[in-house]
């Protein structure tokens, strides 16, 4: 991928799937707090996710380098209607004491968990649901949340989201994902799947060092790499033109005419009123 412009060959359009933003562990700011929310049990025919999973995903988020805390940071920890028991919770206190990150309170919609949280010693507030902390939709003209850095390789099957731009300083490897309402920039090799402007936002951009992706989407738009190789690789930036997800190396990517503002969900560049 080292062309200002892709042939139809070297990038063609594919049905974009459905993304459920609601299935993984995830921390989120949100006035002033750190939650670490957990994945609901899910409705229907499908599975709930296992503590299993649920454990290694939690030790994923926190080996990843989220940047989002300062040391002895308290997290609020939303359970929502997953059960949980005592041991359970202590593990998950424990896994955070190793970053130096301390569990005081606990939400949950189910009284079983409310009561063992109690029992530990948390404090515990329980809902039926938890709906005014659970992320809400994006709603047109809601700003992008602050950039989230996160350090180290992705791996297969992690897997980074966020309501804003999300910086990677590592690579992304294949089966690996980032999906970012706002840019995505990859300070290493990007050899996943990477979404920005999961939103809708055409006008964001995805960057790497290294552009080897396994697929490219920005907003509704879906691409993916030509099936040759180039020869070299160079820092390069993908974007929507002309209806269709473009590369361009990033020397010369301003060069090309193209506003390179910042992403807003309203559409307006930034520095403009």
């Amino acid at each position: 991928m080292n062309s200002e412009s892709p042939s139809p060959q070297a990038v063609s359009e594919l049905p974009a799937p459905e993304i459920n933003p609601d299935t993984q562990v995830r921390f989120k700011s949100q006035n002033g707090r750190l939650l670490l929310l957990l994945p609901p049990d899910p409705e229907g025919e499908l599975a709930p996710l296992p503590w299993t999973d649920l454990w290694e995903q939690l030790q994923q988020r926190l080996v990843s380098g989220d940047r989002f805390w300062q040391p002895r940071t308290t997290v609020h920890l939303l359970t929502r209607d997953r059960l949980l028991d005592a041991r359970q919770l202590q593990a998950i206190e424990d896994t955070l004491a190793k970053v130096d990150l301390l569990l005081k309170r606990v939400y949950t919609s189910r009284r079983q968990t409310a009561v063992a949280a109690a029992t530990a010693g948390y404090s515990v507030e329980q809902h039926a649901p938890v709906a005014h902390l659970k992320q809400s939709p994006i709603e047109p003209g809601r700003p992008l949340e602050d950039p989230l850095y996160t350090q180290g390789t992705i791996r297969s099957g992690g897997e980074v989201r966020h309501r804003g731009t999300v910086v990677v300083l590592g690579d992304v490897n294949p089966g690996g994902s980032v999906v970012a309402d706002g840019d995505i920039l990859v300070w290493g090799r990007l050899r996943g799947l990477a979404h920005a402007g999961a939103q809708g936002n055409a006008q964001c951009r995805i960057m790497a060092l290294r552009m080897e992706p396994t697929q490219l989407r920005i907003a509704d738009k879906v691409a993916r790499p030509p099936e040759t190789p180039p020869a070299e690789y160079w820092p390069e930036v993908a974007y929507i033109g002309n209806g269709a997800i473009r590369i361009a190396l990033a020397q010369e990517f301003s060069r090309l005419g193209i506003k390179t503002y910042s992403a807003s969900p309203t559409g307006i560049p930034s520095g403009q009123p």
